[in-house]
């Protein structure tokens, strides 16, 4: 490190577990100037996550039938459940006549330090698959390094290998990094070509999504990039909290129950 301090991992949840997101204000209490948050509005920027090891398809078809139920932006499955979840989405969209969900899912993931060729192809072939979307980890001992032109690198072979139209967002581990770090991660993710920066996987024990990590990643970006806030959001007042920080994607497993918390 380069005379940055690290900070330890959770040091800015003492009270929480890990993978769990900050407490927050009451999705009633808006923040001055914004109008109070609706459902569909907070549906929309929901990417409904199933990534567990062993979600069958017929969990993922269940996700999938929700996630059209609800009229969430994105499901995000693993790269073996893509082409099942694009199926299902195309179906749905088919017999339900709603907004259709994109199809998001993960590469080198969870814990980022695949090779970059390993990446790049597997990118490729879930977008040959049907993803739309794809959410890469950074090989996350980079950034502890603060090897930033590494991680820029390998941004660049996963952007080159989908084509333009999908959408790539990048995983920091944000829970492992001081502000400092997080800021020049993101500047990285920019300049590789990503459209997003990700708070977390929501596997490592460190932690999940953070009120302090998504304002340093929103100072970083400026608007020029989404910024997805994934890891332990489980409650209206939680996503809340991230969206009043400047997220503007949410990754959820806990979409029903997040949404209820939002007046119609």
């Amino acid at each position: 490190m380069q005379g940055m301090t690290r900070v330890p991992a959770g040091a800015d949840r003492p009270a929480e577990q890990p993978g769990s997101a900050s407490p927050s204000p009451s999705p009633q209490e808006p923040t001055p100037g914004r109008p109070v948050l609706r459902r569909a509005e907070v549906a929309r920027m929901i990417d409904h996550t199933l990534l567990a090891p062993a979600a069958t398809d017929e969990e993922v078809l269940a996700l999938c039938a929700q996630a059209t139920r609800l009229g969430v932006g994105a499901v995000c499955v693993a790269p073996t459940h893509v082409y099942l979840a694009a199926a299902s989405i195309r179906r749905g969209d088919r017999d339900e006549r709603t907004p259709t969900a994109a199809v998001a899912t993960v590469v080198g993931f969870p814990h980022g330090n695949h090779l970059t060729v390993i990446k790049a192809e597997e990118a490729r072939r879930a977008v040959a698959d049907g993803a739309t979307e794809v959410d890469m980890v950074i090989d996350i001992a980079n950034a502890m390094d603060e090897n930033w032109q590494a991680i820029e690198t390998e941004i660049i072979e996963v952007r080159l290998s989908v084509p333009p139209h999908v959408i790539l967002k990048v995983i920091l581990e944000t829970a492992l990094l001081p502000d400092e770090s997080i800021i020049a991660a993101c500047r990285a993710a920019e300049a590789g070509g990503a459209e997003f920066v990700k708070t977390s996987t929501g596997f490592h024990p460190a932690g999940g999504a953070s009120v302090r990590a998504v304002r340093a990643m929103a100072r970083a970006v400026g608007g020029r990039l989404g910024i997805k806030a994934s890891g332990g959001i489980r409650t209206a007042d939680q996503a809340t909290a991230m969206i009043d920080a400047g997220a503007t994607r949410l990754g959820l497993s806990a979409s029903e129950d997040v949404l209820a918390g939002f007046p119609v």
